[in-house]
């Protein structure tokens, strides 16, 4: 397995804290030495020399006190090590989520949310044992066998050189295992996102799902899947275990091979007693770095194959997000779209071609046409989450393109038709509009968008929970609340995508009465499903296929005798 460099880089405003995580980490194998050293010398003064327990007290006491050294060494190690797992794990998920939220709705529509959900949560805690334990001992497992063949080369040439010739075998067989698991790892991580993003799915359509009646058909593909996900962790843990395997039996050997040697030596005199102990005594812990990398591996190779999902978000590439202008010293008095084109799939399906048009300041303008036309791709450019391939969209002269996205929507207030409300309290998804809004200003909000009385009338007032997505809510409800929160931001640009469209008549009525007072000295760009919501409007934009057909306010259209005629027709046909 190759080392990542761009999870290297991550630790780069923290590499003392690595620093010091070897450091304590050499200085556990340097009191593991002086224990080494003192057990033999104690052992050969004693059993050799015949000297009593109070001859050889100073020796335990070194013992003893090395014993406690090294416990804190280590301990100090792993503190060091896991500083280093959760600084690079709240670093990052605050880095996916401010990337995420530069590239806009756009690219969480392309993508599945289980699946970015997925690696913000598990793809990031994935790399708590790769920076915790592997890349830590990875250092150490060179460090350490060196700084005991300094040691043992000047006490015995022989056992240096038995330790250096099979040192490098648990490695090689390391990495000729990791290899083949290395896909297997890859496999396994997407198969984790594939189920997150398929159970996501599953809980968000279970009205649906149980309304068609697939419960069952559902519930087998998830065991399918659950099945798959299981057959390749099972892969991932044989491979782990057969590695485990293979390089006991080689640290095992290789300590035995030392073991003989030393042994036959003693047995013929030509090795004293103490150093051949001291030795011995080290054998298993020069070996063992190089084991608890091999263990640790499998976590490293886990956390690769995270990354790569993570790498795939932190690599895509951000729309331009310019800063020329200053949008607080801008008072817009027109939007103009001069020659815009924009396609989808890289440019092989056309969305808009060579739109040309004006919103002049305080007026309504309306964007009508069937779906599909080019009316949400024009709303998606004027609010900067996706750009044009070619044209101008101008503010006041000024191209939009040079302009701050989060300063420009700071101006900009929006109603959809189906506006997210979050599981949290009305309060709560209010201040989402304006954190700093005081209690005045939310009862005025609340009290223009005319659901003031129902947000008293329940028990906890604004405190109430709406639910995910506002299931505690009825549609009307919902609709109101985000009129409220446009009410509170006080935007002067306002868009509004057909606030009315899901709602019954009285409803709408009243909507359309708080949206008339929202919409007062505001320049307003309203895309309209509901032909009946449009007879006011300043300036009427009929689109067909990405192009403008016709432009004019309602009168004038309904004259002509055009697409926006043939428009009304079937929108009266079908009420």
């Amino acid at each position: 397995m190759h080392i990542d460099k761009r999870l290297l880089k991550l630790t780069n405003p923290i590499r003392s804290v690595i620093l010091f995580t070897i450091l304590f980490g050499i200085l556990a194998a340097v009191a593991t030495l002086g224990q080494a050293y003192f057990i033999s010398d104690t052992i050969n003064y004693v059993f050799l020399n015949n000297l009593t327990l109070s001859d050889v007290e100073i020796l335990i006491y070194f013992i003893v006190a090395l014993s406690l050294f090294k416990s804190l060494f280590i301990w100090a190690e792993q503190n060091f090590a896991n500083k280093i797992a959760t600084y690079i794990k709240i670093k990052l998920r605050n880095k996916i989520s401010d990337y995420i939220f530069k590239l806009g709705p756009n690219y969480t529509k392309s993508e599945k949310s289980g699946e970015i959900a997925n690696t913000l949560v598990n793809g990031v805690e994935k790399l708590d044992a790769y920076f915790s334990q592997f890349l830590p001992q990875l250092f150490l497992s060179a460090l350490v066998p060196f700084l005991i063949l300094v040691f043992v080369f000047p006490i015995d040439l022989l056992s240096g050189f038995v330790l250096l010739v099979t040192a490098p075998l648990i490695p090689v067989f390391m990495v000729l295992i990791g290899s083949a698991a290395e896909s297997i790892n890859k496999k396994q991580w997407k198969t984790l996102s594939i189920m997150s993003a398929y159970f996501l799915d599953v809980i968000q359509g279970l009205t649906t799902i149980k309304l068609f009646g697939r419960s069952n058909h559902i519930i087998n593909k998830i065991s399918i899947i659950s099945l798959i996900f299981k057959n390749s962790t099972m892969k991932v843990l044989r491979i782990a275990f057969l590695s485990a395997l293979v390089l006991e039996i080689l640290s095992t050997i290789s300590i035995a091979i030392i073991a003989v040697e030393i042994g036959l030596r003693l047995m013929y005199g030509n090795m004293e007693f103490q150093p051949a102990l001291f030795i011995l005594i080290l054998a298993p812990e020069f070996y063992n770095p190089i084991r608890q990398l091999g263990a640790r591996y499998h976590a490293g190779m886990e956390g690769v194959a995270a990354a790569q999902s993570i790498f795939n978000i932190l690599e895509t590439d951000l729309p331009k997000n310019i800063k020329k202008y200053e949008v607080n010293n801008l008072s817009v008095k027109s939007i103009e779209f001069e020659n815009v084109h924009f396609a989808y799939e890289g440019g092989e399906r056309k969305a808009i071609d060579g739109v040309s048009f004006t919103i002049k300041k305080n007026e309504i303008t309306a964007l009508v046409g069937s779906s599909g036309s080019g009316k949400t791709t024009t709303t998606n450019l004027l609010l900067k989450f996706i750009e044009a391939s070619e044209g101008n969209i101008k503010i006041n002269n000024n191209n939009l393109g040079e302009i701050n996205r989060d300063e420009w929507l700071q101006q900009v207030g929006w109603i959809s038709q189906n506006p997210y409300l979050f599981h949290s309290s009305i309060k709560e998804n209010l201040l989402i509009a304006k954190e700093a809004a005081t209690e005045d200003e939310i009862l005025n909000a609340t009290k223009l968008a005319k659901i003031d009385g129902f947000i008293n009338s329940l028990p906890n007032g604004f405190n109430t929970i709406v639910g995910e997505r506002g299931v505690r809510l009825s549609g009307g409800e919902a609709q109101r609340l985000a009129l409220a929160r446009a009410f509170l931001k006080d935007a002067p640009i306002l868009i509004l995508d057909e606030p009315t469209a899901n709602l019954d008549p009285t409803t709408e009525a009243e909507m359309v009465e708080s949206i008339k007072l929202l919409t007062k000295n505001k320049t307003v760009l309203m895309i309209a499903h509901r032909l009946n919501t449009v007879k006011y409007a300043d300036n009427i934009i009929v689109f067909s296929k990405g192009k403008i057909v016709e432009q004019g306010n309602h009168d004038f259209l309904s004259q002509l005798n055009g697409s926006y005629s043939e428009l009304l027709k079937k929108y009266r046909g079908n009420n």
